[in-house]
């Protein structure tokens, strides 16, 4: 509202950048171009800043050095990381090890780290798996370190990234005094701030198709809260004449023959991200038995014709 009284006309700006290997994007609503310039360059500071934090692409960044030097030595971090990696431990726990940040080496065998994929030998497979494990992570919260039992443990944070991102981006906008805005990492982690003034139910996201995902099966109104999917559309190769998804079953060290596409709305976008592909690897009886109070859970499911529902 100005010193007239009258109420000042909302702008829009939309700006997007790369980073985390996916595209950010956010669009943001609010009556001062010079503070939302503002805002924006400050949330794109921020996910620079993780990317490098947290990349494994990246030899100098601390997720680099906790895989690489964590085995040898405790490796002591900030507590920001610290307690994300208490949070990833968390979900490892809660999901009975399908959700697991130590799957870099499975990563590299199925070719999915800087690659599209390949099929290794079973003696790859079983050499990969016998390095991967939550359990071998020891955090002390006393001396703030992270340390591994044994050599060869390599973190993955592909399935956090990109959703700690968008959490933080909202929260550096809300202090900025800004409460509707729509913050995207790629089309996997969505976050919903308020509403936007042409619908009042939340900002709009459709669910797509996982058999044409140019196409919708759902939609959702985000107000306030998150949403991601993992679908075995999205990353997958051919060999010997099947194919072989990116989401791998830790567990097993396999790919995981689960459904086409699990779709996953919470308040937050860090935990749509990390549940999307344990409830994806344990089906829906599991997903229905475990998510929490206020999680919504979407499965897209082969069969003779697309099976599409809400748990």
């Amino acid at each position: 509202m100005n010193a007239e009284g009258e109420v000042a006309e909302r702008l829009r700006l939309e700006k997007s950048i790369d980073a985390m290997g996916s595209t950010f994007l956010i669009a943001l609503y609010g009556c001062d171009r010079n503070q939302m310039e503002a805002a924006l360059s400050a949330a794109f500071d921020e996910i620079r800043r993780l990317d490098e934090m947290l990349s494994n692409y990246r030899p100098a960044s601390k997720w680099s050095e906790v895989s690489r030097d964590a085995a040898e030595r405790p490796v002591r971090v900030s507590p920001e990381l610290f307690q994300l990696l208490s949070r990833c431990l968390e979900f490892s726990r809660r999901s009975e090890g399908t959700f697991d940040i130590s799957v870099g080496s499975l990563q590299k065998a199925w070719g999915f780290f800087k690659g599209t994929g390949r099929l290794p030998s079973r003696a790859e497979v079983a050499a990969a798996r016998a390095k991967v494990g939550y359990q071998h992570i020891r955090l002390d919260p006393a001396a703030r370190t992270v340390r591994f039992d044994h050599p060869g443990i390599e973190l993955d944070p592909g399935g956090i990234g990109k959703g700690y991102a968008v959490d933080r981006v909202v929260e550096i906008l809300q202090h900025r005094g800004f409460d509707t805005a729509l913050i995207a990492g790629s089309a996997s982690s969505i976050y919903g701030l308020g509403a936007p003034p042409t619908e009042l139910k939340g900002w709009r996201v459709n669910i797509g198709d996982p058999r044409d995902p140019r196409k919708a099966v759902a939609e959702v109104f985000l107000k306030n809260m998150a949403v991601s999917t993992s679908g075995s559309y999205e990353k997958f190769f051919w060999a010997e004449g099947r194919a072989y998804s990116h989401i791998l079953d830790p567990r097993t060290g396999y790919p995981a023959q689960g459904p086409l596409s699990v779709s996953v709305v919470a308040p937050h976008a860090l935990d749509c991200e990390a549940w999307t592909k344990p409830y994806f690897i344990n089906g829906r009886q599991w997903t229905a038995q475990h998510k929490p109070e206020g999680f919504h859970v979407f499965f897209c499911e082969a069969g003779p014709e697309l099976a599409c529902a809400w748990l």
